[in-house]
């Protein structure tokens, strides 16, 4: 196999004592890379591929594709689990459970109370680890492959790669975006790393220009004090995250960095980020604030949101202009421990994949803004969490190349991850006013999870896909055990004008509701789930209030039918679980 003749020459240069013998031996596995890579281009082209890293030299990497598995569900017949019971609580969809929030995973199978966030990590995996999940376990599924790129990697790193159509690779993201504290993750204790620039007692600074190009350091750390900022420069012009996940949850390599309780009033200033893991401005840890207005982050890098928010921190944003250009670097950001983020006015725009307008695990409202996503989905709720729009422009474009595309295209996801980075429960979503266009996929994807949406007013416009669809998914990323790991949605229309078809899998269930003069022109589609699930017994059940009104575009099968409003059937029918058969 190639991988002992790579073993192999590795260990030969180890033990040549001569540098031109090394340096024989390294044109060898460049010659054995450059076979190997020709060798598994169609294997892997147009792929995503999530591997380990076993080796870096220079630009060139070896790595081991995998799979991480988090419970029986991910597990193939080729698995070894060296006796380990891995079976999960079930999950809505699960028929086996009560879809009861206390019967859920989470902290020891009860959610938190609304308003109070997840502990802090304490480096134990027991009842304070958020989530309680028991630790993934990486399973290699093929040979070692060897890949060039720029990306700074290290042996251990958990990542993704997107491999383009000729099979050349297109990106490389850190696994850990919905893997986090699996092994080789960010650390489970609090880690900040270092900084340029610290201010730790209460002032007032205008036009300070605050840089830094440190690896894990901040440019500018607020620490525990009550500070405004007029005026301020703040640039994080290069440096590495030792660790993706520590960057993401705690704030280390970020540009601005405000923590322990500090209290933080920014106003009209120029925030820029040219580093991997460099978020713009990050709220850590309960009794954080960030409140910033009339300033401009812009961050280039992967892994590097615009604002972010983790631990309990609150940032409170207005008029904000927010460009973040690199993967997983959503403009809009919240991580492990989530928080409150209130935004007010301005435009946010991520280009890179992965990368929505906002991704919550936090309590996100954002008013009168504009958000783009120009290669992702355009909003992402995980967990028992929420988003809630009024009055805002909001757009998103999917890429075919994203991480979880392969599983379904959307415009708006909501799903529980199972990664700890958010407490399982019923996720939120509310749009008032507005505008929610998709420029790809479905307009809305919900897996394994409850949800909760209410539209008012929206204007949406989707190009292709369904309006919605509710299902479960195969498990290939974690989110729950194929065959269990459904959805259950409670959705309201009101005023609300919406077209397309609505679909729930097997396994999982809707409750519609058209309410004031709402008009739905499409059906309702039930499909058996595609991993063999049990029948839900949650069922369809639709409600159409006076005033309302269902046009049918296609034979609609659903468990129940409350009709007070218009039905137009247009010659189709839809037919009720007693058998009941209307038209």
């Amino acid at each position: 196999m190639k991988k002992t003749a790579m073993t192999c020459l590795a260990v030969l240069i180890l033990l040549s004592g001569c540098a031109e013998t090394a340096a024989v031996q390294v044109d060898d596995i460049t010659e054995t890379a450059e076979a190997e890579e020709t060798e598994y281009e169609n294997e892997y082209a147009g792929k995503t591929v999530t591997g380990q890293v076993t080796a870096v030299s220079g630009n060139t990497a070896e790595i081991v594709p995998g799979q991480m598995v988090y419970d029986s569900g991910t597990m193939n017949e080729n698995t070894e689990t060296d006796g380990q019971d891995m079976e999960m609580p079930g999950l809505p969809g699960d028929s086996s459970q009560s879809r009861s929030e206390g019967d859920m995973p989470g902290k020891n199978g009860q959610g938190k109370p609304d308003g109070q966030p997840p502990e802090k990590p304490d480096g134990e995996h027991g009842a304070d680890f958020p989530g309680n999940m028991p630790e993934g376990i990486f399973v290699p599924t093929g040979d070692t492959i060897t890949i060039e790129t720029d990306t700074e990697l290290s042996a251990g790193d958990y990542i993704e790669i997107v491999f383009a159509a000729d099979g050349s690779v297109e990106s490389i993201s850190p696994a850990g975006m919905h893997m986090a504290g699996m092994p080789g993750g960010g650390s489970h204790e609090v880690t900040q790393g270092t900084a340029a620039n610290t201010i730790s007692e209460d002032g007032s600074y205008a036009s300070v220009t605050y840089v830094s190009a440190g690896d894990d350091e901040n440019a500018l750390r607020i620490d525990g004090a009550e500070v405004t900022l007029t005026g301020i420069t703040v640039s994080k012009d290069s440096g590495s995250s030792s660790n993706a996940e520590n960057g993401d949850f705690y704030g280390v390599n970020a540009a601005l960095l405000a923590t322990n309780g500090a209290d933080v009033t920014i106003v009209n200033a120029d925030i820029s980020s040219d580093a991997r893991n460099g978020n713009g401005v990050f709220s850590y840890g309960t009794g954080t604030i960030v409140t910033i207005s009339d300033s401009t982050i812009r961050t280039k890098a992967d892994n590097s949101g615009g604002i972010q928010t983790t631990g309990g921190g609150t940032t409170i944003a207005s008029d904000l202009t927010v460009e973040t250009e690199g993967n997983s670097s959503a403009a809009i950001r919240s991580d492990r421990g989530g928080g409150t983020v209130s935004v007010d006015g301005g435009t946010y725009t991520s280009s890179g994949l992965n990368s929505p307008a906002v991704y919550s695990t936090a309590d996100i409202t954002v008013r009168n803004a504009e958000l783009t996503a120009e290669n992702s989905e355009a909003l992402v709720i995980e967990g028992k969490n929420s988003i809630k729009l009024e009055n805002c422009d909001v757009s998103g474009s999917m890429s075919t190349q994203g991480a979880s595309s392969d599983i379904n295209i959307h415009n708006v996801m909501i799903y529980q991850s199972m990664s700890g980075d958010a407490d399982v429960g019923t996720s939120s979503f509310s749009m008032t006013g507005g505008s929610l266009v998709s420029g790809s996929g479905d307009m809305f994807f919900i897996t394994n999870t409850s949800a909760v949406v209410y539209l008012n007013g929206v204007e949406l416009t989707n190009s292709s896909g369904n309006l919605m669809t509710i299902t479960g998914n195969n498990a290939s990323h974690g989110w729950g055990t194929a065959g269990a790991n459904g959805a259950h949605v409670e959705m309201t229309a009101e005023d609300q004008v919406m077209e397309g078809n609505i679909v729930v899998d097997t396994i999982s269930g809707l409750d519609l509701t058209l309410a004031g003069s709402s008009v739905f022109s499409g059906t309702i589609v039930i499909t058996d789930n595609e991993e063999g699930g049990s029948f839900s017994d949650s069922g369809v059940h639709v409600t159409v209030e006076k005033d309302s009104v269902w046009t049918l575009t296609g034979d609609c099968v659903i468990s129940t039918l409350d009709n007070s409003g218009t039905i137009s059937y247009n010659g189709y029918t839809i037919t009720l679980a007693d058998g009941t058969v209307l038209k």
